[in-house]
């Protein structure tokens, strides 16, 4: 990789940042164009004449975090690789970075050759999985475009779907969901379903264990 690669810095903690900027300008073919606090900042100092190869976003920052961040990026430069860089290891903030279009997740107390390794990875092969992405979340990843991805399923979930799922958390019956949507009970069992299909579970506890694990609904 003799060509340089250019990358932003977007995380609010500086001397974090400051001490990740040299780490990097010490990799081979590797410079840290500029770096940012936050996502507004970012927006701020992007050039679209000099734009990074890769942006190494943090997750949790101020005004705006690393999903709004990502999201932005991935609508007004799809081409820019995004690589999370965070101390949370939760699946679903993975799952929630990689759905705003991250092709990487990494934690903060990940070793320099790892970083290194990502780094190349994003740039070569489009993305980067380690141990942290488990199977699971790298089948979602790897089906995110397929329709019937149950990910996927879950950004083209409809308002009227989400209120059912809710409702659905509940204990209340069919009966009593149906009457509270002001909908018919036959409307109620399409809508259940449907989501059946549409996320691949077969039971109501089924649907309740998806949308909590999937921060759908907080019980």
């Amino acid at each position: 990789m003799s060509e340089i690669k250019y990358i932003a810095i977007v995380d609010d903690h500086t001397m974090f940042r400051k001490g990740l900027s040299i780490l990097i300008n010490l990799f081979p073919a590797y410079e840290v164009l500029f770096e940012a606090a936050n996502g507004k900042e970012l927006i701020d100092k992007i050039d679209p004449d000099r734009l990074p190869d890769i942006v190494l976003l943090d997750v949790n920052m101020p005004d705006m975090d690393g999903y709004a961040s990502a999201e932005w990026l991935r609508v007004n430069y799809p081409d820019i690789k995004v690589l999370a860089l965070s101390t949370m290891d939760a699946e679903t903030a993975i799952i929630k970075m990689i759905r705003h279009g991250a092709k990487g997740y990494i934690l903060k107390d990940a070793e320099p050759d790892e970083l290194k390794q990502a780094l190349d990875e994003v740039l070569t092969l489009g993305y980067y999985y380690n141990e942290l992405v488990t199977r699971k979340v790298m089948q979602s990843i790897n089906h995110l475009v397929d329709e019937k991805s149950p990910l996927n399923a879950i950004v083209k979930l409809s308002d009227r779907e989400m209120e059912f799922i809710r409702l659905a958390c509940s204990e209340k019956s069919y009966q009593v969901i149906a009457k509270e949507m002001f909908v018919s009970e036959r409307t109620v069992d399409g809508y259940r379903e449907a989501l059946f299909k549409k996320l691949n579970v077969s039971t109501r506890v089924g649907l309740v264990l998806y949308a909590v694990k999937n921060n759908l609904v907080v019980l």
